[in-house]
Order: C-alpha cells, then sequence, then structure tokens
C-alpha cells in the first residue's frame, strides 16, 4: 500500500499488464452497522474473483495459483477496522496492491489485461492531497493532508528536531524570550536545513503546501528558504510542530475551507467566461464526446454525480435496469479521460451544476 496517491504511482497502476490483472472493488463504512457487514462482503468478492480464475481458459494454473496467492497476501494487508469509503484490491502476476480511498466506489470485479484505476483517480481528484509543515525553533514536522484528516509523514527525513544542547525553548518561552530564539545562527541553519528538505519533498511529490507556526518562525522561514514564500497558504498558529494530528487539522481546516471556497468561485466563473466564448459544454452526452476529441480543458463535476447509461447510435442514452451492456461508473471514465488528455478536474459541492446536470466543462477550441 503506497503512503499517497501521486501522479507518478497512478502511471505506474495504469500500464498495461499480464493477463489477467484483476480489480476488486468494493464500498466500505466508517461506522456500524453498516460497517459489521464489510468483512462478510470482502471475503464474498475475494471468492467472486477467485471462481473468475479458476473458470477462465485464458488463465493457466501456474497463473492462477500465482494471482489467487497475491489476492490471499492483499487480503492479509487490509484493516477494515480502519476503513475509509472505498477498498480497491489489485491483483496480478507478481504483484498486488491495496487501497483505502475516501470516495466510495462501485461493488466490481474486473479481470482484464490493465487495472481499473478510474476509482483512485476520481478520488485523488476528489481528496487533492496536500502538506503541512509545521514549524517552531527547535522542531519541524511534516503533515500529508487529504479531504479531512493529516497524517504525519516522514518523508524527506521529518520531522526534524534539533539537538543543540544549548537549545533550551522552555527556558526560552518561560522568560519571555521566545522571539530571540529566531535571531540566532543556529536556528537560522535548522530551518534553512528544513526548508532545503521540504523543497526535495516537493519535488518528489508536489502538492499544495501550507505552512504553520508562529509569527517569528515563519518570518525566519522566508528569510532563509524559498517554499515558505511559494505556499498555498500560511497558518499563523504556533505549538503544532508536536502534533497532535487532530490539532494540525484544525488549525489548517479554516484556511484549506476558505481556498476550496474560492476555487468553486474560480470554476463557475472560468465555466461563465467559456460560456461567453462559444467554449462551454454541459451534460454527459456532448461532454463524453468532447473529452473523446481532446478538447476539454477544464471539467467540473459534482462530487456525488453518477449515472448509469449505454451508448446507441454514438451517443449515450440513460440505461434501462438489468441492461447488460451499461457502464455503470461513466462519469469517473469521463474523469479519467480528461486527464489523460492534460485536462484540470475539479470537483464541486452536490447542487453547484444542478442547472447543467451536475457536470460542465469549459473547451480548448
Amino acid at each position: 500500500m503506497y503512503p499517497s496517491l501521486t501522479s507518478d504511482v497512478l502511471a505506474q497502476l495504469r500500464r498495461q499488464r499480464r493477463y489477467p490483472a484483476v480489480s476488486v472493488l468494493m464500498p466500505t463504512h466508517r461506522r456500524d452497522p453498516d460497517k459489521a457487514q464489510d468483512p462478510v462482503r470482502l471475503r464474498n468478492l475475494m471468492t467472486e474473483a477467485k471462481e473468475r480464475l479458476e473458470a477462465d481458459p485464458a488463465v493457466t494454473r501456474d497463473t492462477r495459483i500465482d494471482v489467487t496467492q497475491q489476492l490471499d497476501m492483499a487480503m492479509s494487508e487490509i484493516d477494515l477496522v480502519h476503513a475509509e469509503d472505498g477498498l480497491v484490491i489489485f491483483a496480478a502476476p507478481g504483484e498486488h496492491e491495496v487501497w483505502m480511498v475516501g470516495r466510495s466506489v462501485p461493488e466490481r470485479v474486473v479481470l482484464s489485461d490493465t487495472y481499473l484505476t478510474r476509482n483512485l483517480v476520481s478520488a485523488q481528484a476528489v481528496e487533492r492531497p496536500f502538506w503541512v509543515l509545521a514549524v517552531s525553533a527547535d522542531c519541524v514536522s511534516l503533515w500529508s493532508g487529504a479531504a479531512d484528516r493529516v497524517t504525519e509523514s516522514d518523508s524527506g527525513g521529518f520531522p526534524l528536531t534539533r539537538t543543540n544542547e544549548n537549545f533550551d525553548a522552555e527556558r526560552r518561552e518561560q522568560i519571555g524570550d521566545v522571539p530571540s530564539t529566531f535571531t540566532d545562527e543556529a536556528t537560522r541553519q535548522f530551518l534553512k536545513g528544513a526548508d532545503a528538505a521540504m523543497g526535495a519533498v516537493l519535488k518528489s511529490d508536489p502538492r499544495p503546501l501550507y505552512v504553520a507556526g508562529e509569527a517569528a518562525a515563519l518570518s525566519l522561514l522566508d528569510d532563509v528558504g524559498t517554499v515558505s514564500r511559494g505556499a498555498t497558504g500560511r497558518v499563523p498558529h504556533g505549538g503544532l510542530a508536536s502534533g497532535p494530528g487532530d490539532a494540525v487539522w484544525q488549525a489548517v481546516r479554516p484556511v484549506l475551507e476558505e481556498r476550496a471556497e474560492n476555487e468553486v468561485s474560480g470554476v463557475l466563473e472560468d465555466l461563465d467566461r467559456a460560456r461567453g466564448r462559444r467554449a462551454f459544454a454541459a451534460g454527459l452526452d456532448e461532454i463524453h464526446q468532447n473529452v473523446e476529441s481532446g478538447r476539454v480543458a477544464l471539467l467540473a463535476v459534482e462530487e456525488n454525480y453518477r449515472e448509469t447509461v449505454r451508448e446507441s447510435g454514438g451517443h449515450l442514452v440513460p440505461a434501462e435496469p438489468g441492461d447488460l451492456d451499461a457502464v455503470t461508473d461513466v462519469v469517473d471514465e469521463i474523469v479519467e479521460r480528461s486527464l489523460d488528455t492534460g485536462a484540470q478536474v475539479r470537483f464541486v459541492p452536490d447542487g453547484t451544476l444542478a442547472e447543467v446536470g451536475g457536470i460542465a466543462s469549459a473547451l480548448r477550441y
């Protein structure tokens, strides 16, 4: 299980594999009573996957044994006690992956030569992971954030801690001399090292960055480096470098909410401008056609928008119950294809795009 779903990881997961590449998807629950049924549903889905491997004439005995073992190893790694909203399991000859995502997924078992990654793509687009760098004079910690939580990260060697025997932050606080801790050379060098470490993290895993700390710490970080000056947001709140995670989340949450509101407003403004220059598309069928031709520059989708459709005469039409040709995840398919063609994808709160059916886009031409 990867610690974070980066673009590079997604690209690796989406490459073609030797048949069969098995994808097992299951919605999970964070709370009882629904949570109690998750282990049973998971066992049933894994049994279904193994039965389909057994029944598939294209799967040799050795390959079936290999992939079955990979499924068993994946099963042993799953901790449903700490489940989120969706579980995604991948298994192919010689490899397996397990992902918990903060977005519900359809219950499916798929055998193909690629993994079914579109649900991971949409989850990444919704969660939009970010970094929080919490700074003090004697400790700098890094927190990985997504959706509704932050967890401490050891990327880049964080947390970094001062080892200078002559440094006594507690004593300086008692004598009211905290600001002076940010004027000595040792502190400057310590934060300069933290800046360099954060720069390396951003290079390998680019995300929006929020820096948190008292005003003197943030000021010195600006002076000695570059990452804080390019940060998405600043949180003038001390005492967060040692956590806990909930304190960091509560401190950064108002900044995140303000940014989210501004981004939704920005998306709506972009769509209005697209209307003005006649480069606007809305509705599943129209957007699906434009996505396939690579014309979509910005795709806006309501967070929980889902439709089951089928193709008829080159167009998408509503599917009837029990339709074997129905596409149950066409919205996620559109999201994935949009990202493939370099479009920006933005998820907005339910109801934001009610007038245009829950999905809209600005076109390149």
